[in-house]
């Protein structure tokens, strides 16, 4: 369920790759050097431990090529694996089954959903072998996240139909700062941000053909699905109109 989560924040992170203006020499060297060379995954156990996740960048091969020293500066991404509902300050889940029919389904199939909504933790650690790159990288990063556009962003998730559906991922606050990491080497400037990300999720129910009522409208073996059996509405209450 989160993977949709974890590519959205990938693209989110690829999208400021691609604002990053090179106002140092290494930096334009970092924005030549393509996105895959310049921010990467870590494992999400390291997302606490930056020297960890500094280390296994610079055993990472890039270029496939005989051991050679790491390339710096680079952007450290990690996700962490703990996970926290989404606060009802903020939003509320949908806990009890809602049916709803798809706008674009023609059959006019009754499905239901729940929605989950929930916090990841995200770390972002900036690695340069000298200072004034990491500070304009974090300046630069910053200032990305602090505009409107792009405190949001979709995250695609695919539908009981087989197609794509955005839903919202939110970053909790624009406010972002980025610290010295302790115990970092003389030889390199280490700086890094903790992020949270508010996500929408949904969850989508059909019914189970072998068990379960359906209106005989999809196609088992498939992913057309038949849908619940829509409920005659003067037996469910009697003597009222219909709404």
């Amino acid at each position: 369920m989160l993977d949709p989560i974890k590519v959205a924040v990938g693209e989110y992170m690829g999208r400021f790759y691609a604002e990053i203006t090179p106002n140092t020499k290494v930096l334009i060297e970092y924005v030549g050097r393509g996105l895959p060379k310049s921010i990467q995954w870590c494992p999400s156990r390291m997302i606490d431990s930056t020297e960890e996740m500094i280390e296994a960048w610079q055993r990472n091969d890039t270029d496939s090529a005989p051991t050679q020293p790491y390339k710096s500066p680079v952007i450290l991404v990690a996700m962490a694996r703990d996970y926290t509902p989404t606060g009802r300050d903020f939003t509320r889940q949908v806990a009890n089954a809602e049916d709803f029919i798809y706008p674009d389904d023609e059959k006019e199939r009754i499905f239901k959903v729940k929605t989950v909504s929930g916090d990841v933790r995200v770390q972002v650690v900036i690695l340069s072998q000298e200072e004034p790159s990491a500070k304009s990288l974090a300046a630069q990063f910053t200032l990305f996240v602090d505009g409107v556009n792009n405190r949001r962003m979709p995250a695609r998730f695919k539908n009981l139909l087989g197609n794509d559906e955005n839903w919202p991922v939110v970053l909790s606050t624009p406010e972002v700062s980025f610290f010295a990491a302790r115990g970092q080497s003389k030889n390199n400037c280490v700086l890094l941000s903790d992020l949270t990300f508010k996500f929408t999720a949904p969850l989508y129910f059909a019914p189970k053909v072998e068990d379960e009522n359906n209106d005989n409208q999809g196609v088992p073996g498939t992913t057309d699905p038949s849908g619940y059996l829509a409920v005659d509405y003067s037996v469910e209450h009697p003597g009222e109109a219909k709404p």
